[in-house]
């Protein structure tokens, strides 16, 4: 069976799995990060409660708490009956059952919920969406994109990849992007064209190897360094 998602499905990770999908340091932890389309994730709340600077940034910032809240509650149940459905596709070992996964989950989006309207006010939470991002150039050191680029290669086209890299690029020093297969596990269409988009405009690319895989074969990300 395939995953099939009609849109792209809020759906909130916590601070110890961005660090384990990213490589995060401690050097990258006390730069300014931006994390690019991370919906109602945890990992803004978490790294402000530790003293860290990020910003998220997500079209869905453009609703209030109530909105998203029952966004979360009508995808939840499909997110999970199509995990359920495609067990053989995922690494059951941190993460050990369907059950487990969605109380994670739900973990990990109540605190973004109890943070998100504070966190708007003072800046932390921005509406905003790629290809064109609110910042200026070289606002951040670092730029993350999590479970969006990618995963989503049947939603979203070659060319939208690009422009999205290349205004990434603009905003950040450095762009981290995780994972590296669609939906379905498989390798993204799109990755060796921008791989080698990447290095005709002379910026240094790699696929690395990380400390995280739910999906299987999901465990390295593309880090993109402008010079």
């Amino acid at each position: 069976m395939t995953i099939q998602y009609q849109n792209i499905v809020p759906w909130g990770r916590s601070f110890q799995e961005s660090v384990d999908m990213f490589n995060l340091s401690e050097e990258d932890l006390n730069s300014s990060i931006l994390g690019c389309g991370d919906g109602p994730a945890s990992f803004n709340y978490e790294m402000t409660q530790l003293g860290k600077s990020v910003v998220s940034v997500d079209p869905i910032y453009n609703m209030d708490r109530d909105f998203i809240e029952k966004r979360i509650d009508g995808t939840y149940v499909d997110v999970l009956e199509q995990t359920r459905a495609n067990q053989d596709k995922f690494v059951w070992g941190n993460i050990s059952s369907v059950e487990e996964l969605g109380k994670i989950r739900m973990d990990s989006m109540g605190l973004f919920l109890e943070d998100f309207e504070e966190g708007k006010k003072q800046g932390r939470y921005i509406a905003g969406e790629l290809p064109e991002l609110p910042f200026d150039n070289n606002s951040f050191d670092l730029a993350l994109v999590s479970h969006l680029l990618f995963l989503y290669s049947e939603q979203l086209s070659l060319e939208f990849h690009l422009q999205a890299i290349d205004e990434l690029l603009r905003v950040a020093h450095e762009v981290r992007i995780f994972p590296l297969l669609d939906l379905n596990s498989r390798k993204s269409i799109h990755l060796d064209e921008v791989i080698s988009y990447l290095l005709s405009k002379e910026i240094s690319v790699y696929e690395e190897k990380v400390n995280y895989e739910f999906q299987k074969g999901g465990n390295t990300m593309l880090k993109m360094l402008r010079d």
